[in-house]
C-alpha cells in the first residue's frame, strides 16, 4: 500500500543517527452511513481508552472529522473523517449504497475491522464516476478500511527535529511532496506545521477494464509547538488538514 514507507524510514534513520521514528497520528476514511460511520470505527479505539478530543468541518470536500487521543500521549492520535454521502449526486450515492450493501452485517464487530480493506466489489466505471465527483469517495471505493497515512512526529527526531529540514531531505532524494497550500502547511502560531508526500501509485486490476493506476497511501510529517501555557498542542488545523487530504489526488503530478 505504501511502497516508499521503508525507504523513507531508512532515509530518516540514515541521516538522523538511527533515530526512533515516533508516529504522531494515523488517519482513516469512511462514510456517514450506518455500520460504517465514524462511530462504528471509533468504538474500536474508545474500547482501548481513546477519547474524542476534536471536531472538524471540511465543507468544500463534504467531510466531517473527529480526532481521538489516549490519556497516554505517547500513543498515536487517531483522525477519522467521514464523507457526507447525502450531499453527493444520486449516481454517486447509489454506487456507495451498493458498496455498503455488500458488507456482512457483523463486519464492524470484527477485531480486524479497522484494517480489513474492502468489503465490496467496485467496477472501474463506478470508480471513475466517483472520481469525477469526490476523490475521497473514489479512494475509499478501492481501498476501503485501512489507514491512509501514518505521520512521523518530527519533534522526536534528533538532527531533523525541524520540519523544514525533513522537507529539504525528502526533496533532495526525489520525493514528490504535496504542494496544495504550500509544501509546509500551518505555522508556529497555529501550533502545528505539516507536510506530506504524494501518495504512491500502483496498478489495480478492475474486472471490467483491466489494470489502472490509482493512488494508494502517503506519509505525513508533523511538528507540534507548545501553547502559551507550555502544553504541547495535540489538535489539528482544519485549513492545513483540508490540503493534506489532497495527498491522494490521482490528478496531481507525481513526476
Amino acid at each position: 500500500m505504501l511502497p516508499s514507507a521503508k525507504k523513507v524510514h531508512a532515509l530518516l534513520q540514515q541521516h538522523d543517527g538511527q533515530a526512533t521514528i515516533v508516529n504522531d497520528h494515523i488517519a482513516l476514511r469512511t462514510v456517514n452511513l450506518p455500520g460504517l460511520n465514524v462511530a462504528s470505527l471509533a468504538q474500536h479505539f474508545t474500547a482501548l481508552g481513546y477519547v474524542q478530543s476534536g471536531e472538524y468541518d471540511f465543507a468544500s470536500k463534504k467531510l466531517d472529522a473527529w480526532h481521538y487521543q489516549h490519556p497516554d500521549l505517547t500513543l498515536p492520535k487517531v483522525f477519522i473523517s467521514e464523507l457526507r454521502v447525502n450531499e453527493l449526486s444520486s449516481a454517486a450515492q447509489t454506487i456507495i449504497q451498493k458498496m455498503i450493501a455488500q458488507m456482512l452485517p457483523d463486519a464492524v464487530q470484527a477485531d480486524d475491522f479497522l484494517y480489513s480493506g474492502t468489503h465490496w466489489q467496485v467496477s472501474s466505471q463506478d470508480y471513475q464516476t466517483l472520481l469525477q465527483e469526490s476523490e475521497y469517495a473514489a479512494w475509499l471505493s478501492v481501498w476501503g478500511l485501512r489507514a491512509n497515512h501514518f505521520t512521523v512526529f518530527v519533534n522526536h527526531l534528533k538532527k531533523y527535529s525541524e520540519l523544514s529540514k525533513v522537507v529539504s531531505l525528502l526533496q533532495r532524494h526525489g520525493y514528490v511532496l504535496n504542494v496544495a497550500g504550500g509544501v509546509v502547511k500551518g505555522s508556529k502560531d497555529q501550533l502545528l506545521r505539516q507536510s506530506s508526500t504524494m501518495a504512491d501509485q500502483i496498478m489495480v486490476n478492475f474486472s471490467d477494464a483491466g489494470e489502472q493506476k490509482v493512488s494508494t497511501c502517503y506519509y505525513e510529517f508533523a511538528q507540534r509547538y507548545m501553547n502559551k501555557d507550555g502544553v504541547l498542542y495535540q489538535g489539528f488545523v482544519p485549513e492545513s488538514a483540508d490540503k493534506i487530504f489532497e495527498s491522494t489526488n490521482s490528478g496531481a503530478s507525481h513526476d
